[in-house]
């Protein structure tokens, strides 16, 4: 049989999105390494190699679609999802118990030195949703204040029909040589489920962890032995804009809205 991905397939928009996402984590990879993980006794920002393995999981998902395993790709995009949400639950459980009393948060410690697993996707999230340090975000995000019931529920619904073929067509989804007559709205529906999670991810994380916003231009004048300009340590990086521009300001405006409100990032 001949291969049932035509050029409205290959050329859909998921693509492109796919590469502004791995390019824009590959980016902050890079630009987060330097700050301190508190709480951690690691010598690199434990982020850093979560944003890298969320780059890598992007790119994955990208050639897996291309060649039209949809079915897998939902199976990856849960792993993204389950990724975001260990981020979020990390850095905010290091917010939560880091002290000079504490100067070691045991239980994040523990599983980046492999001693501990992370606690479950279930447990992780009702944790972000019930702290009051990110409930002006949660209350936009998950609009009935809850995951059960929100749309998010349904999106994980969605990632675990696909990962363990609940569902027959779940199963066709990844044959690319099976005319499919709703492969295209199936992609749709990936599309916006991929996005809803990046900007799920960002909103918190930036709402949260605003210096990650920072451009390197103070620090590197300090390095170079310059004076930086003034007000330069609130300037922000400008990959970060760019996607803040292009995907949280026109899908999100009152989440934008209330990083900026939040920050003293220099936030356009």
């Amino acid at each position: 049989m001949r291969n049932a991905l035509d050029k409205e397939y290959l050329e859909h928009c998921v693509f492109g999105q796919l590469a502004d996402y791995a390019d824009f984590y590959r980016s902050l990879s890079d630009s987060t390494m330097s700050w301190i993980s508190q709480g951690t006794n690691s010598a690199i920002n434990i982020d850093t190699y979560v944003f890298s393995s969320m780059q890598g999981t992007l790119e994955s998902i990208n050639d897996i679609l291309f060649k039209g395993r949809i079915n897998d790709a939902y199976a990856l995009l849960r792993k993204y999802y389950d990724a975001t949400i260990i981020n979020l639950y990390s850095n905010l459980y290091l917010s939560d118990n880091f002290s000079i009393d504490n100067f070691i948060v045991e239980k994040i410690n523990n599983w980046v030195k492999g001693k501990e697993t992370i606690p479950s996707f279930g447990k992780m999230s009702e944790y972000i949703i019930k702290s009051p340090k990110v409930s002006e975000i949660t209350q936009l995000v998950y609009s009935n204040g809850a995951f059960k019931g929100s749309s998010f529920e349904e999106l994980r619904q969605r990632c675990n029909d696909h990962t363990h073929y609940l569902y027959y067509h779940n199963l066709l989804s990844n044959d690319n040589e099976v005319y499919l007559q709703n492969r295209l709205a199936t992609l749709d529906s990936f599309s916006k489920d991929l996005k809803d999670i990046f900007i799920l991810h960002l909103s918190y994380l930036f709402y949260q962890n605003d210096h990650y916003m920072m451009s390197s231009d103070y620090v590197d004048s300090l390095d170079c032995g310059l004076t930086p300009e003034e007000d330069s340590q609130y300037w922000v990086a400008s990959f970060i804009q760019d996607i803040f521009n292009k995907v949280i300001k026109v899908n999100r405006p009152d989440i934008a809205e209330t990083i900026k409100g939040k920050t003293a990032m220099k936030l356009e």
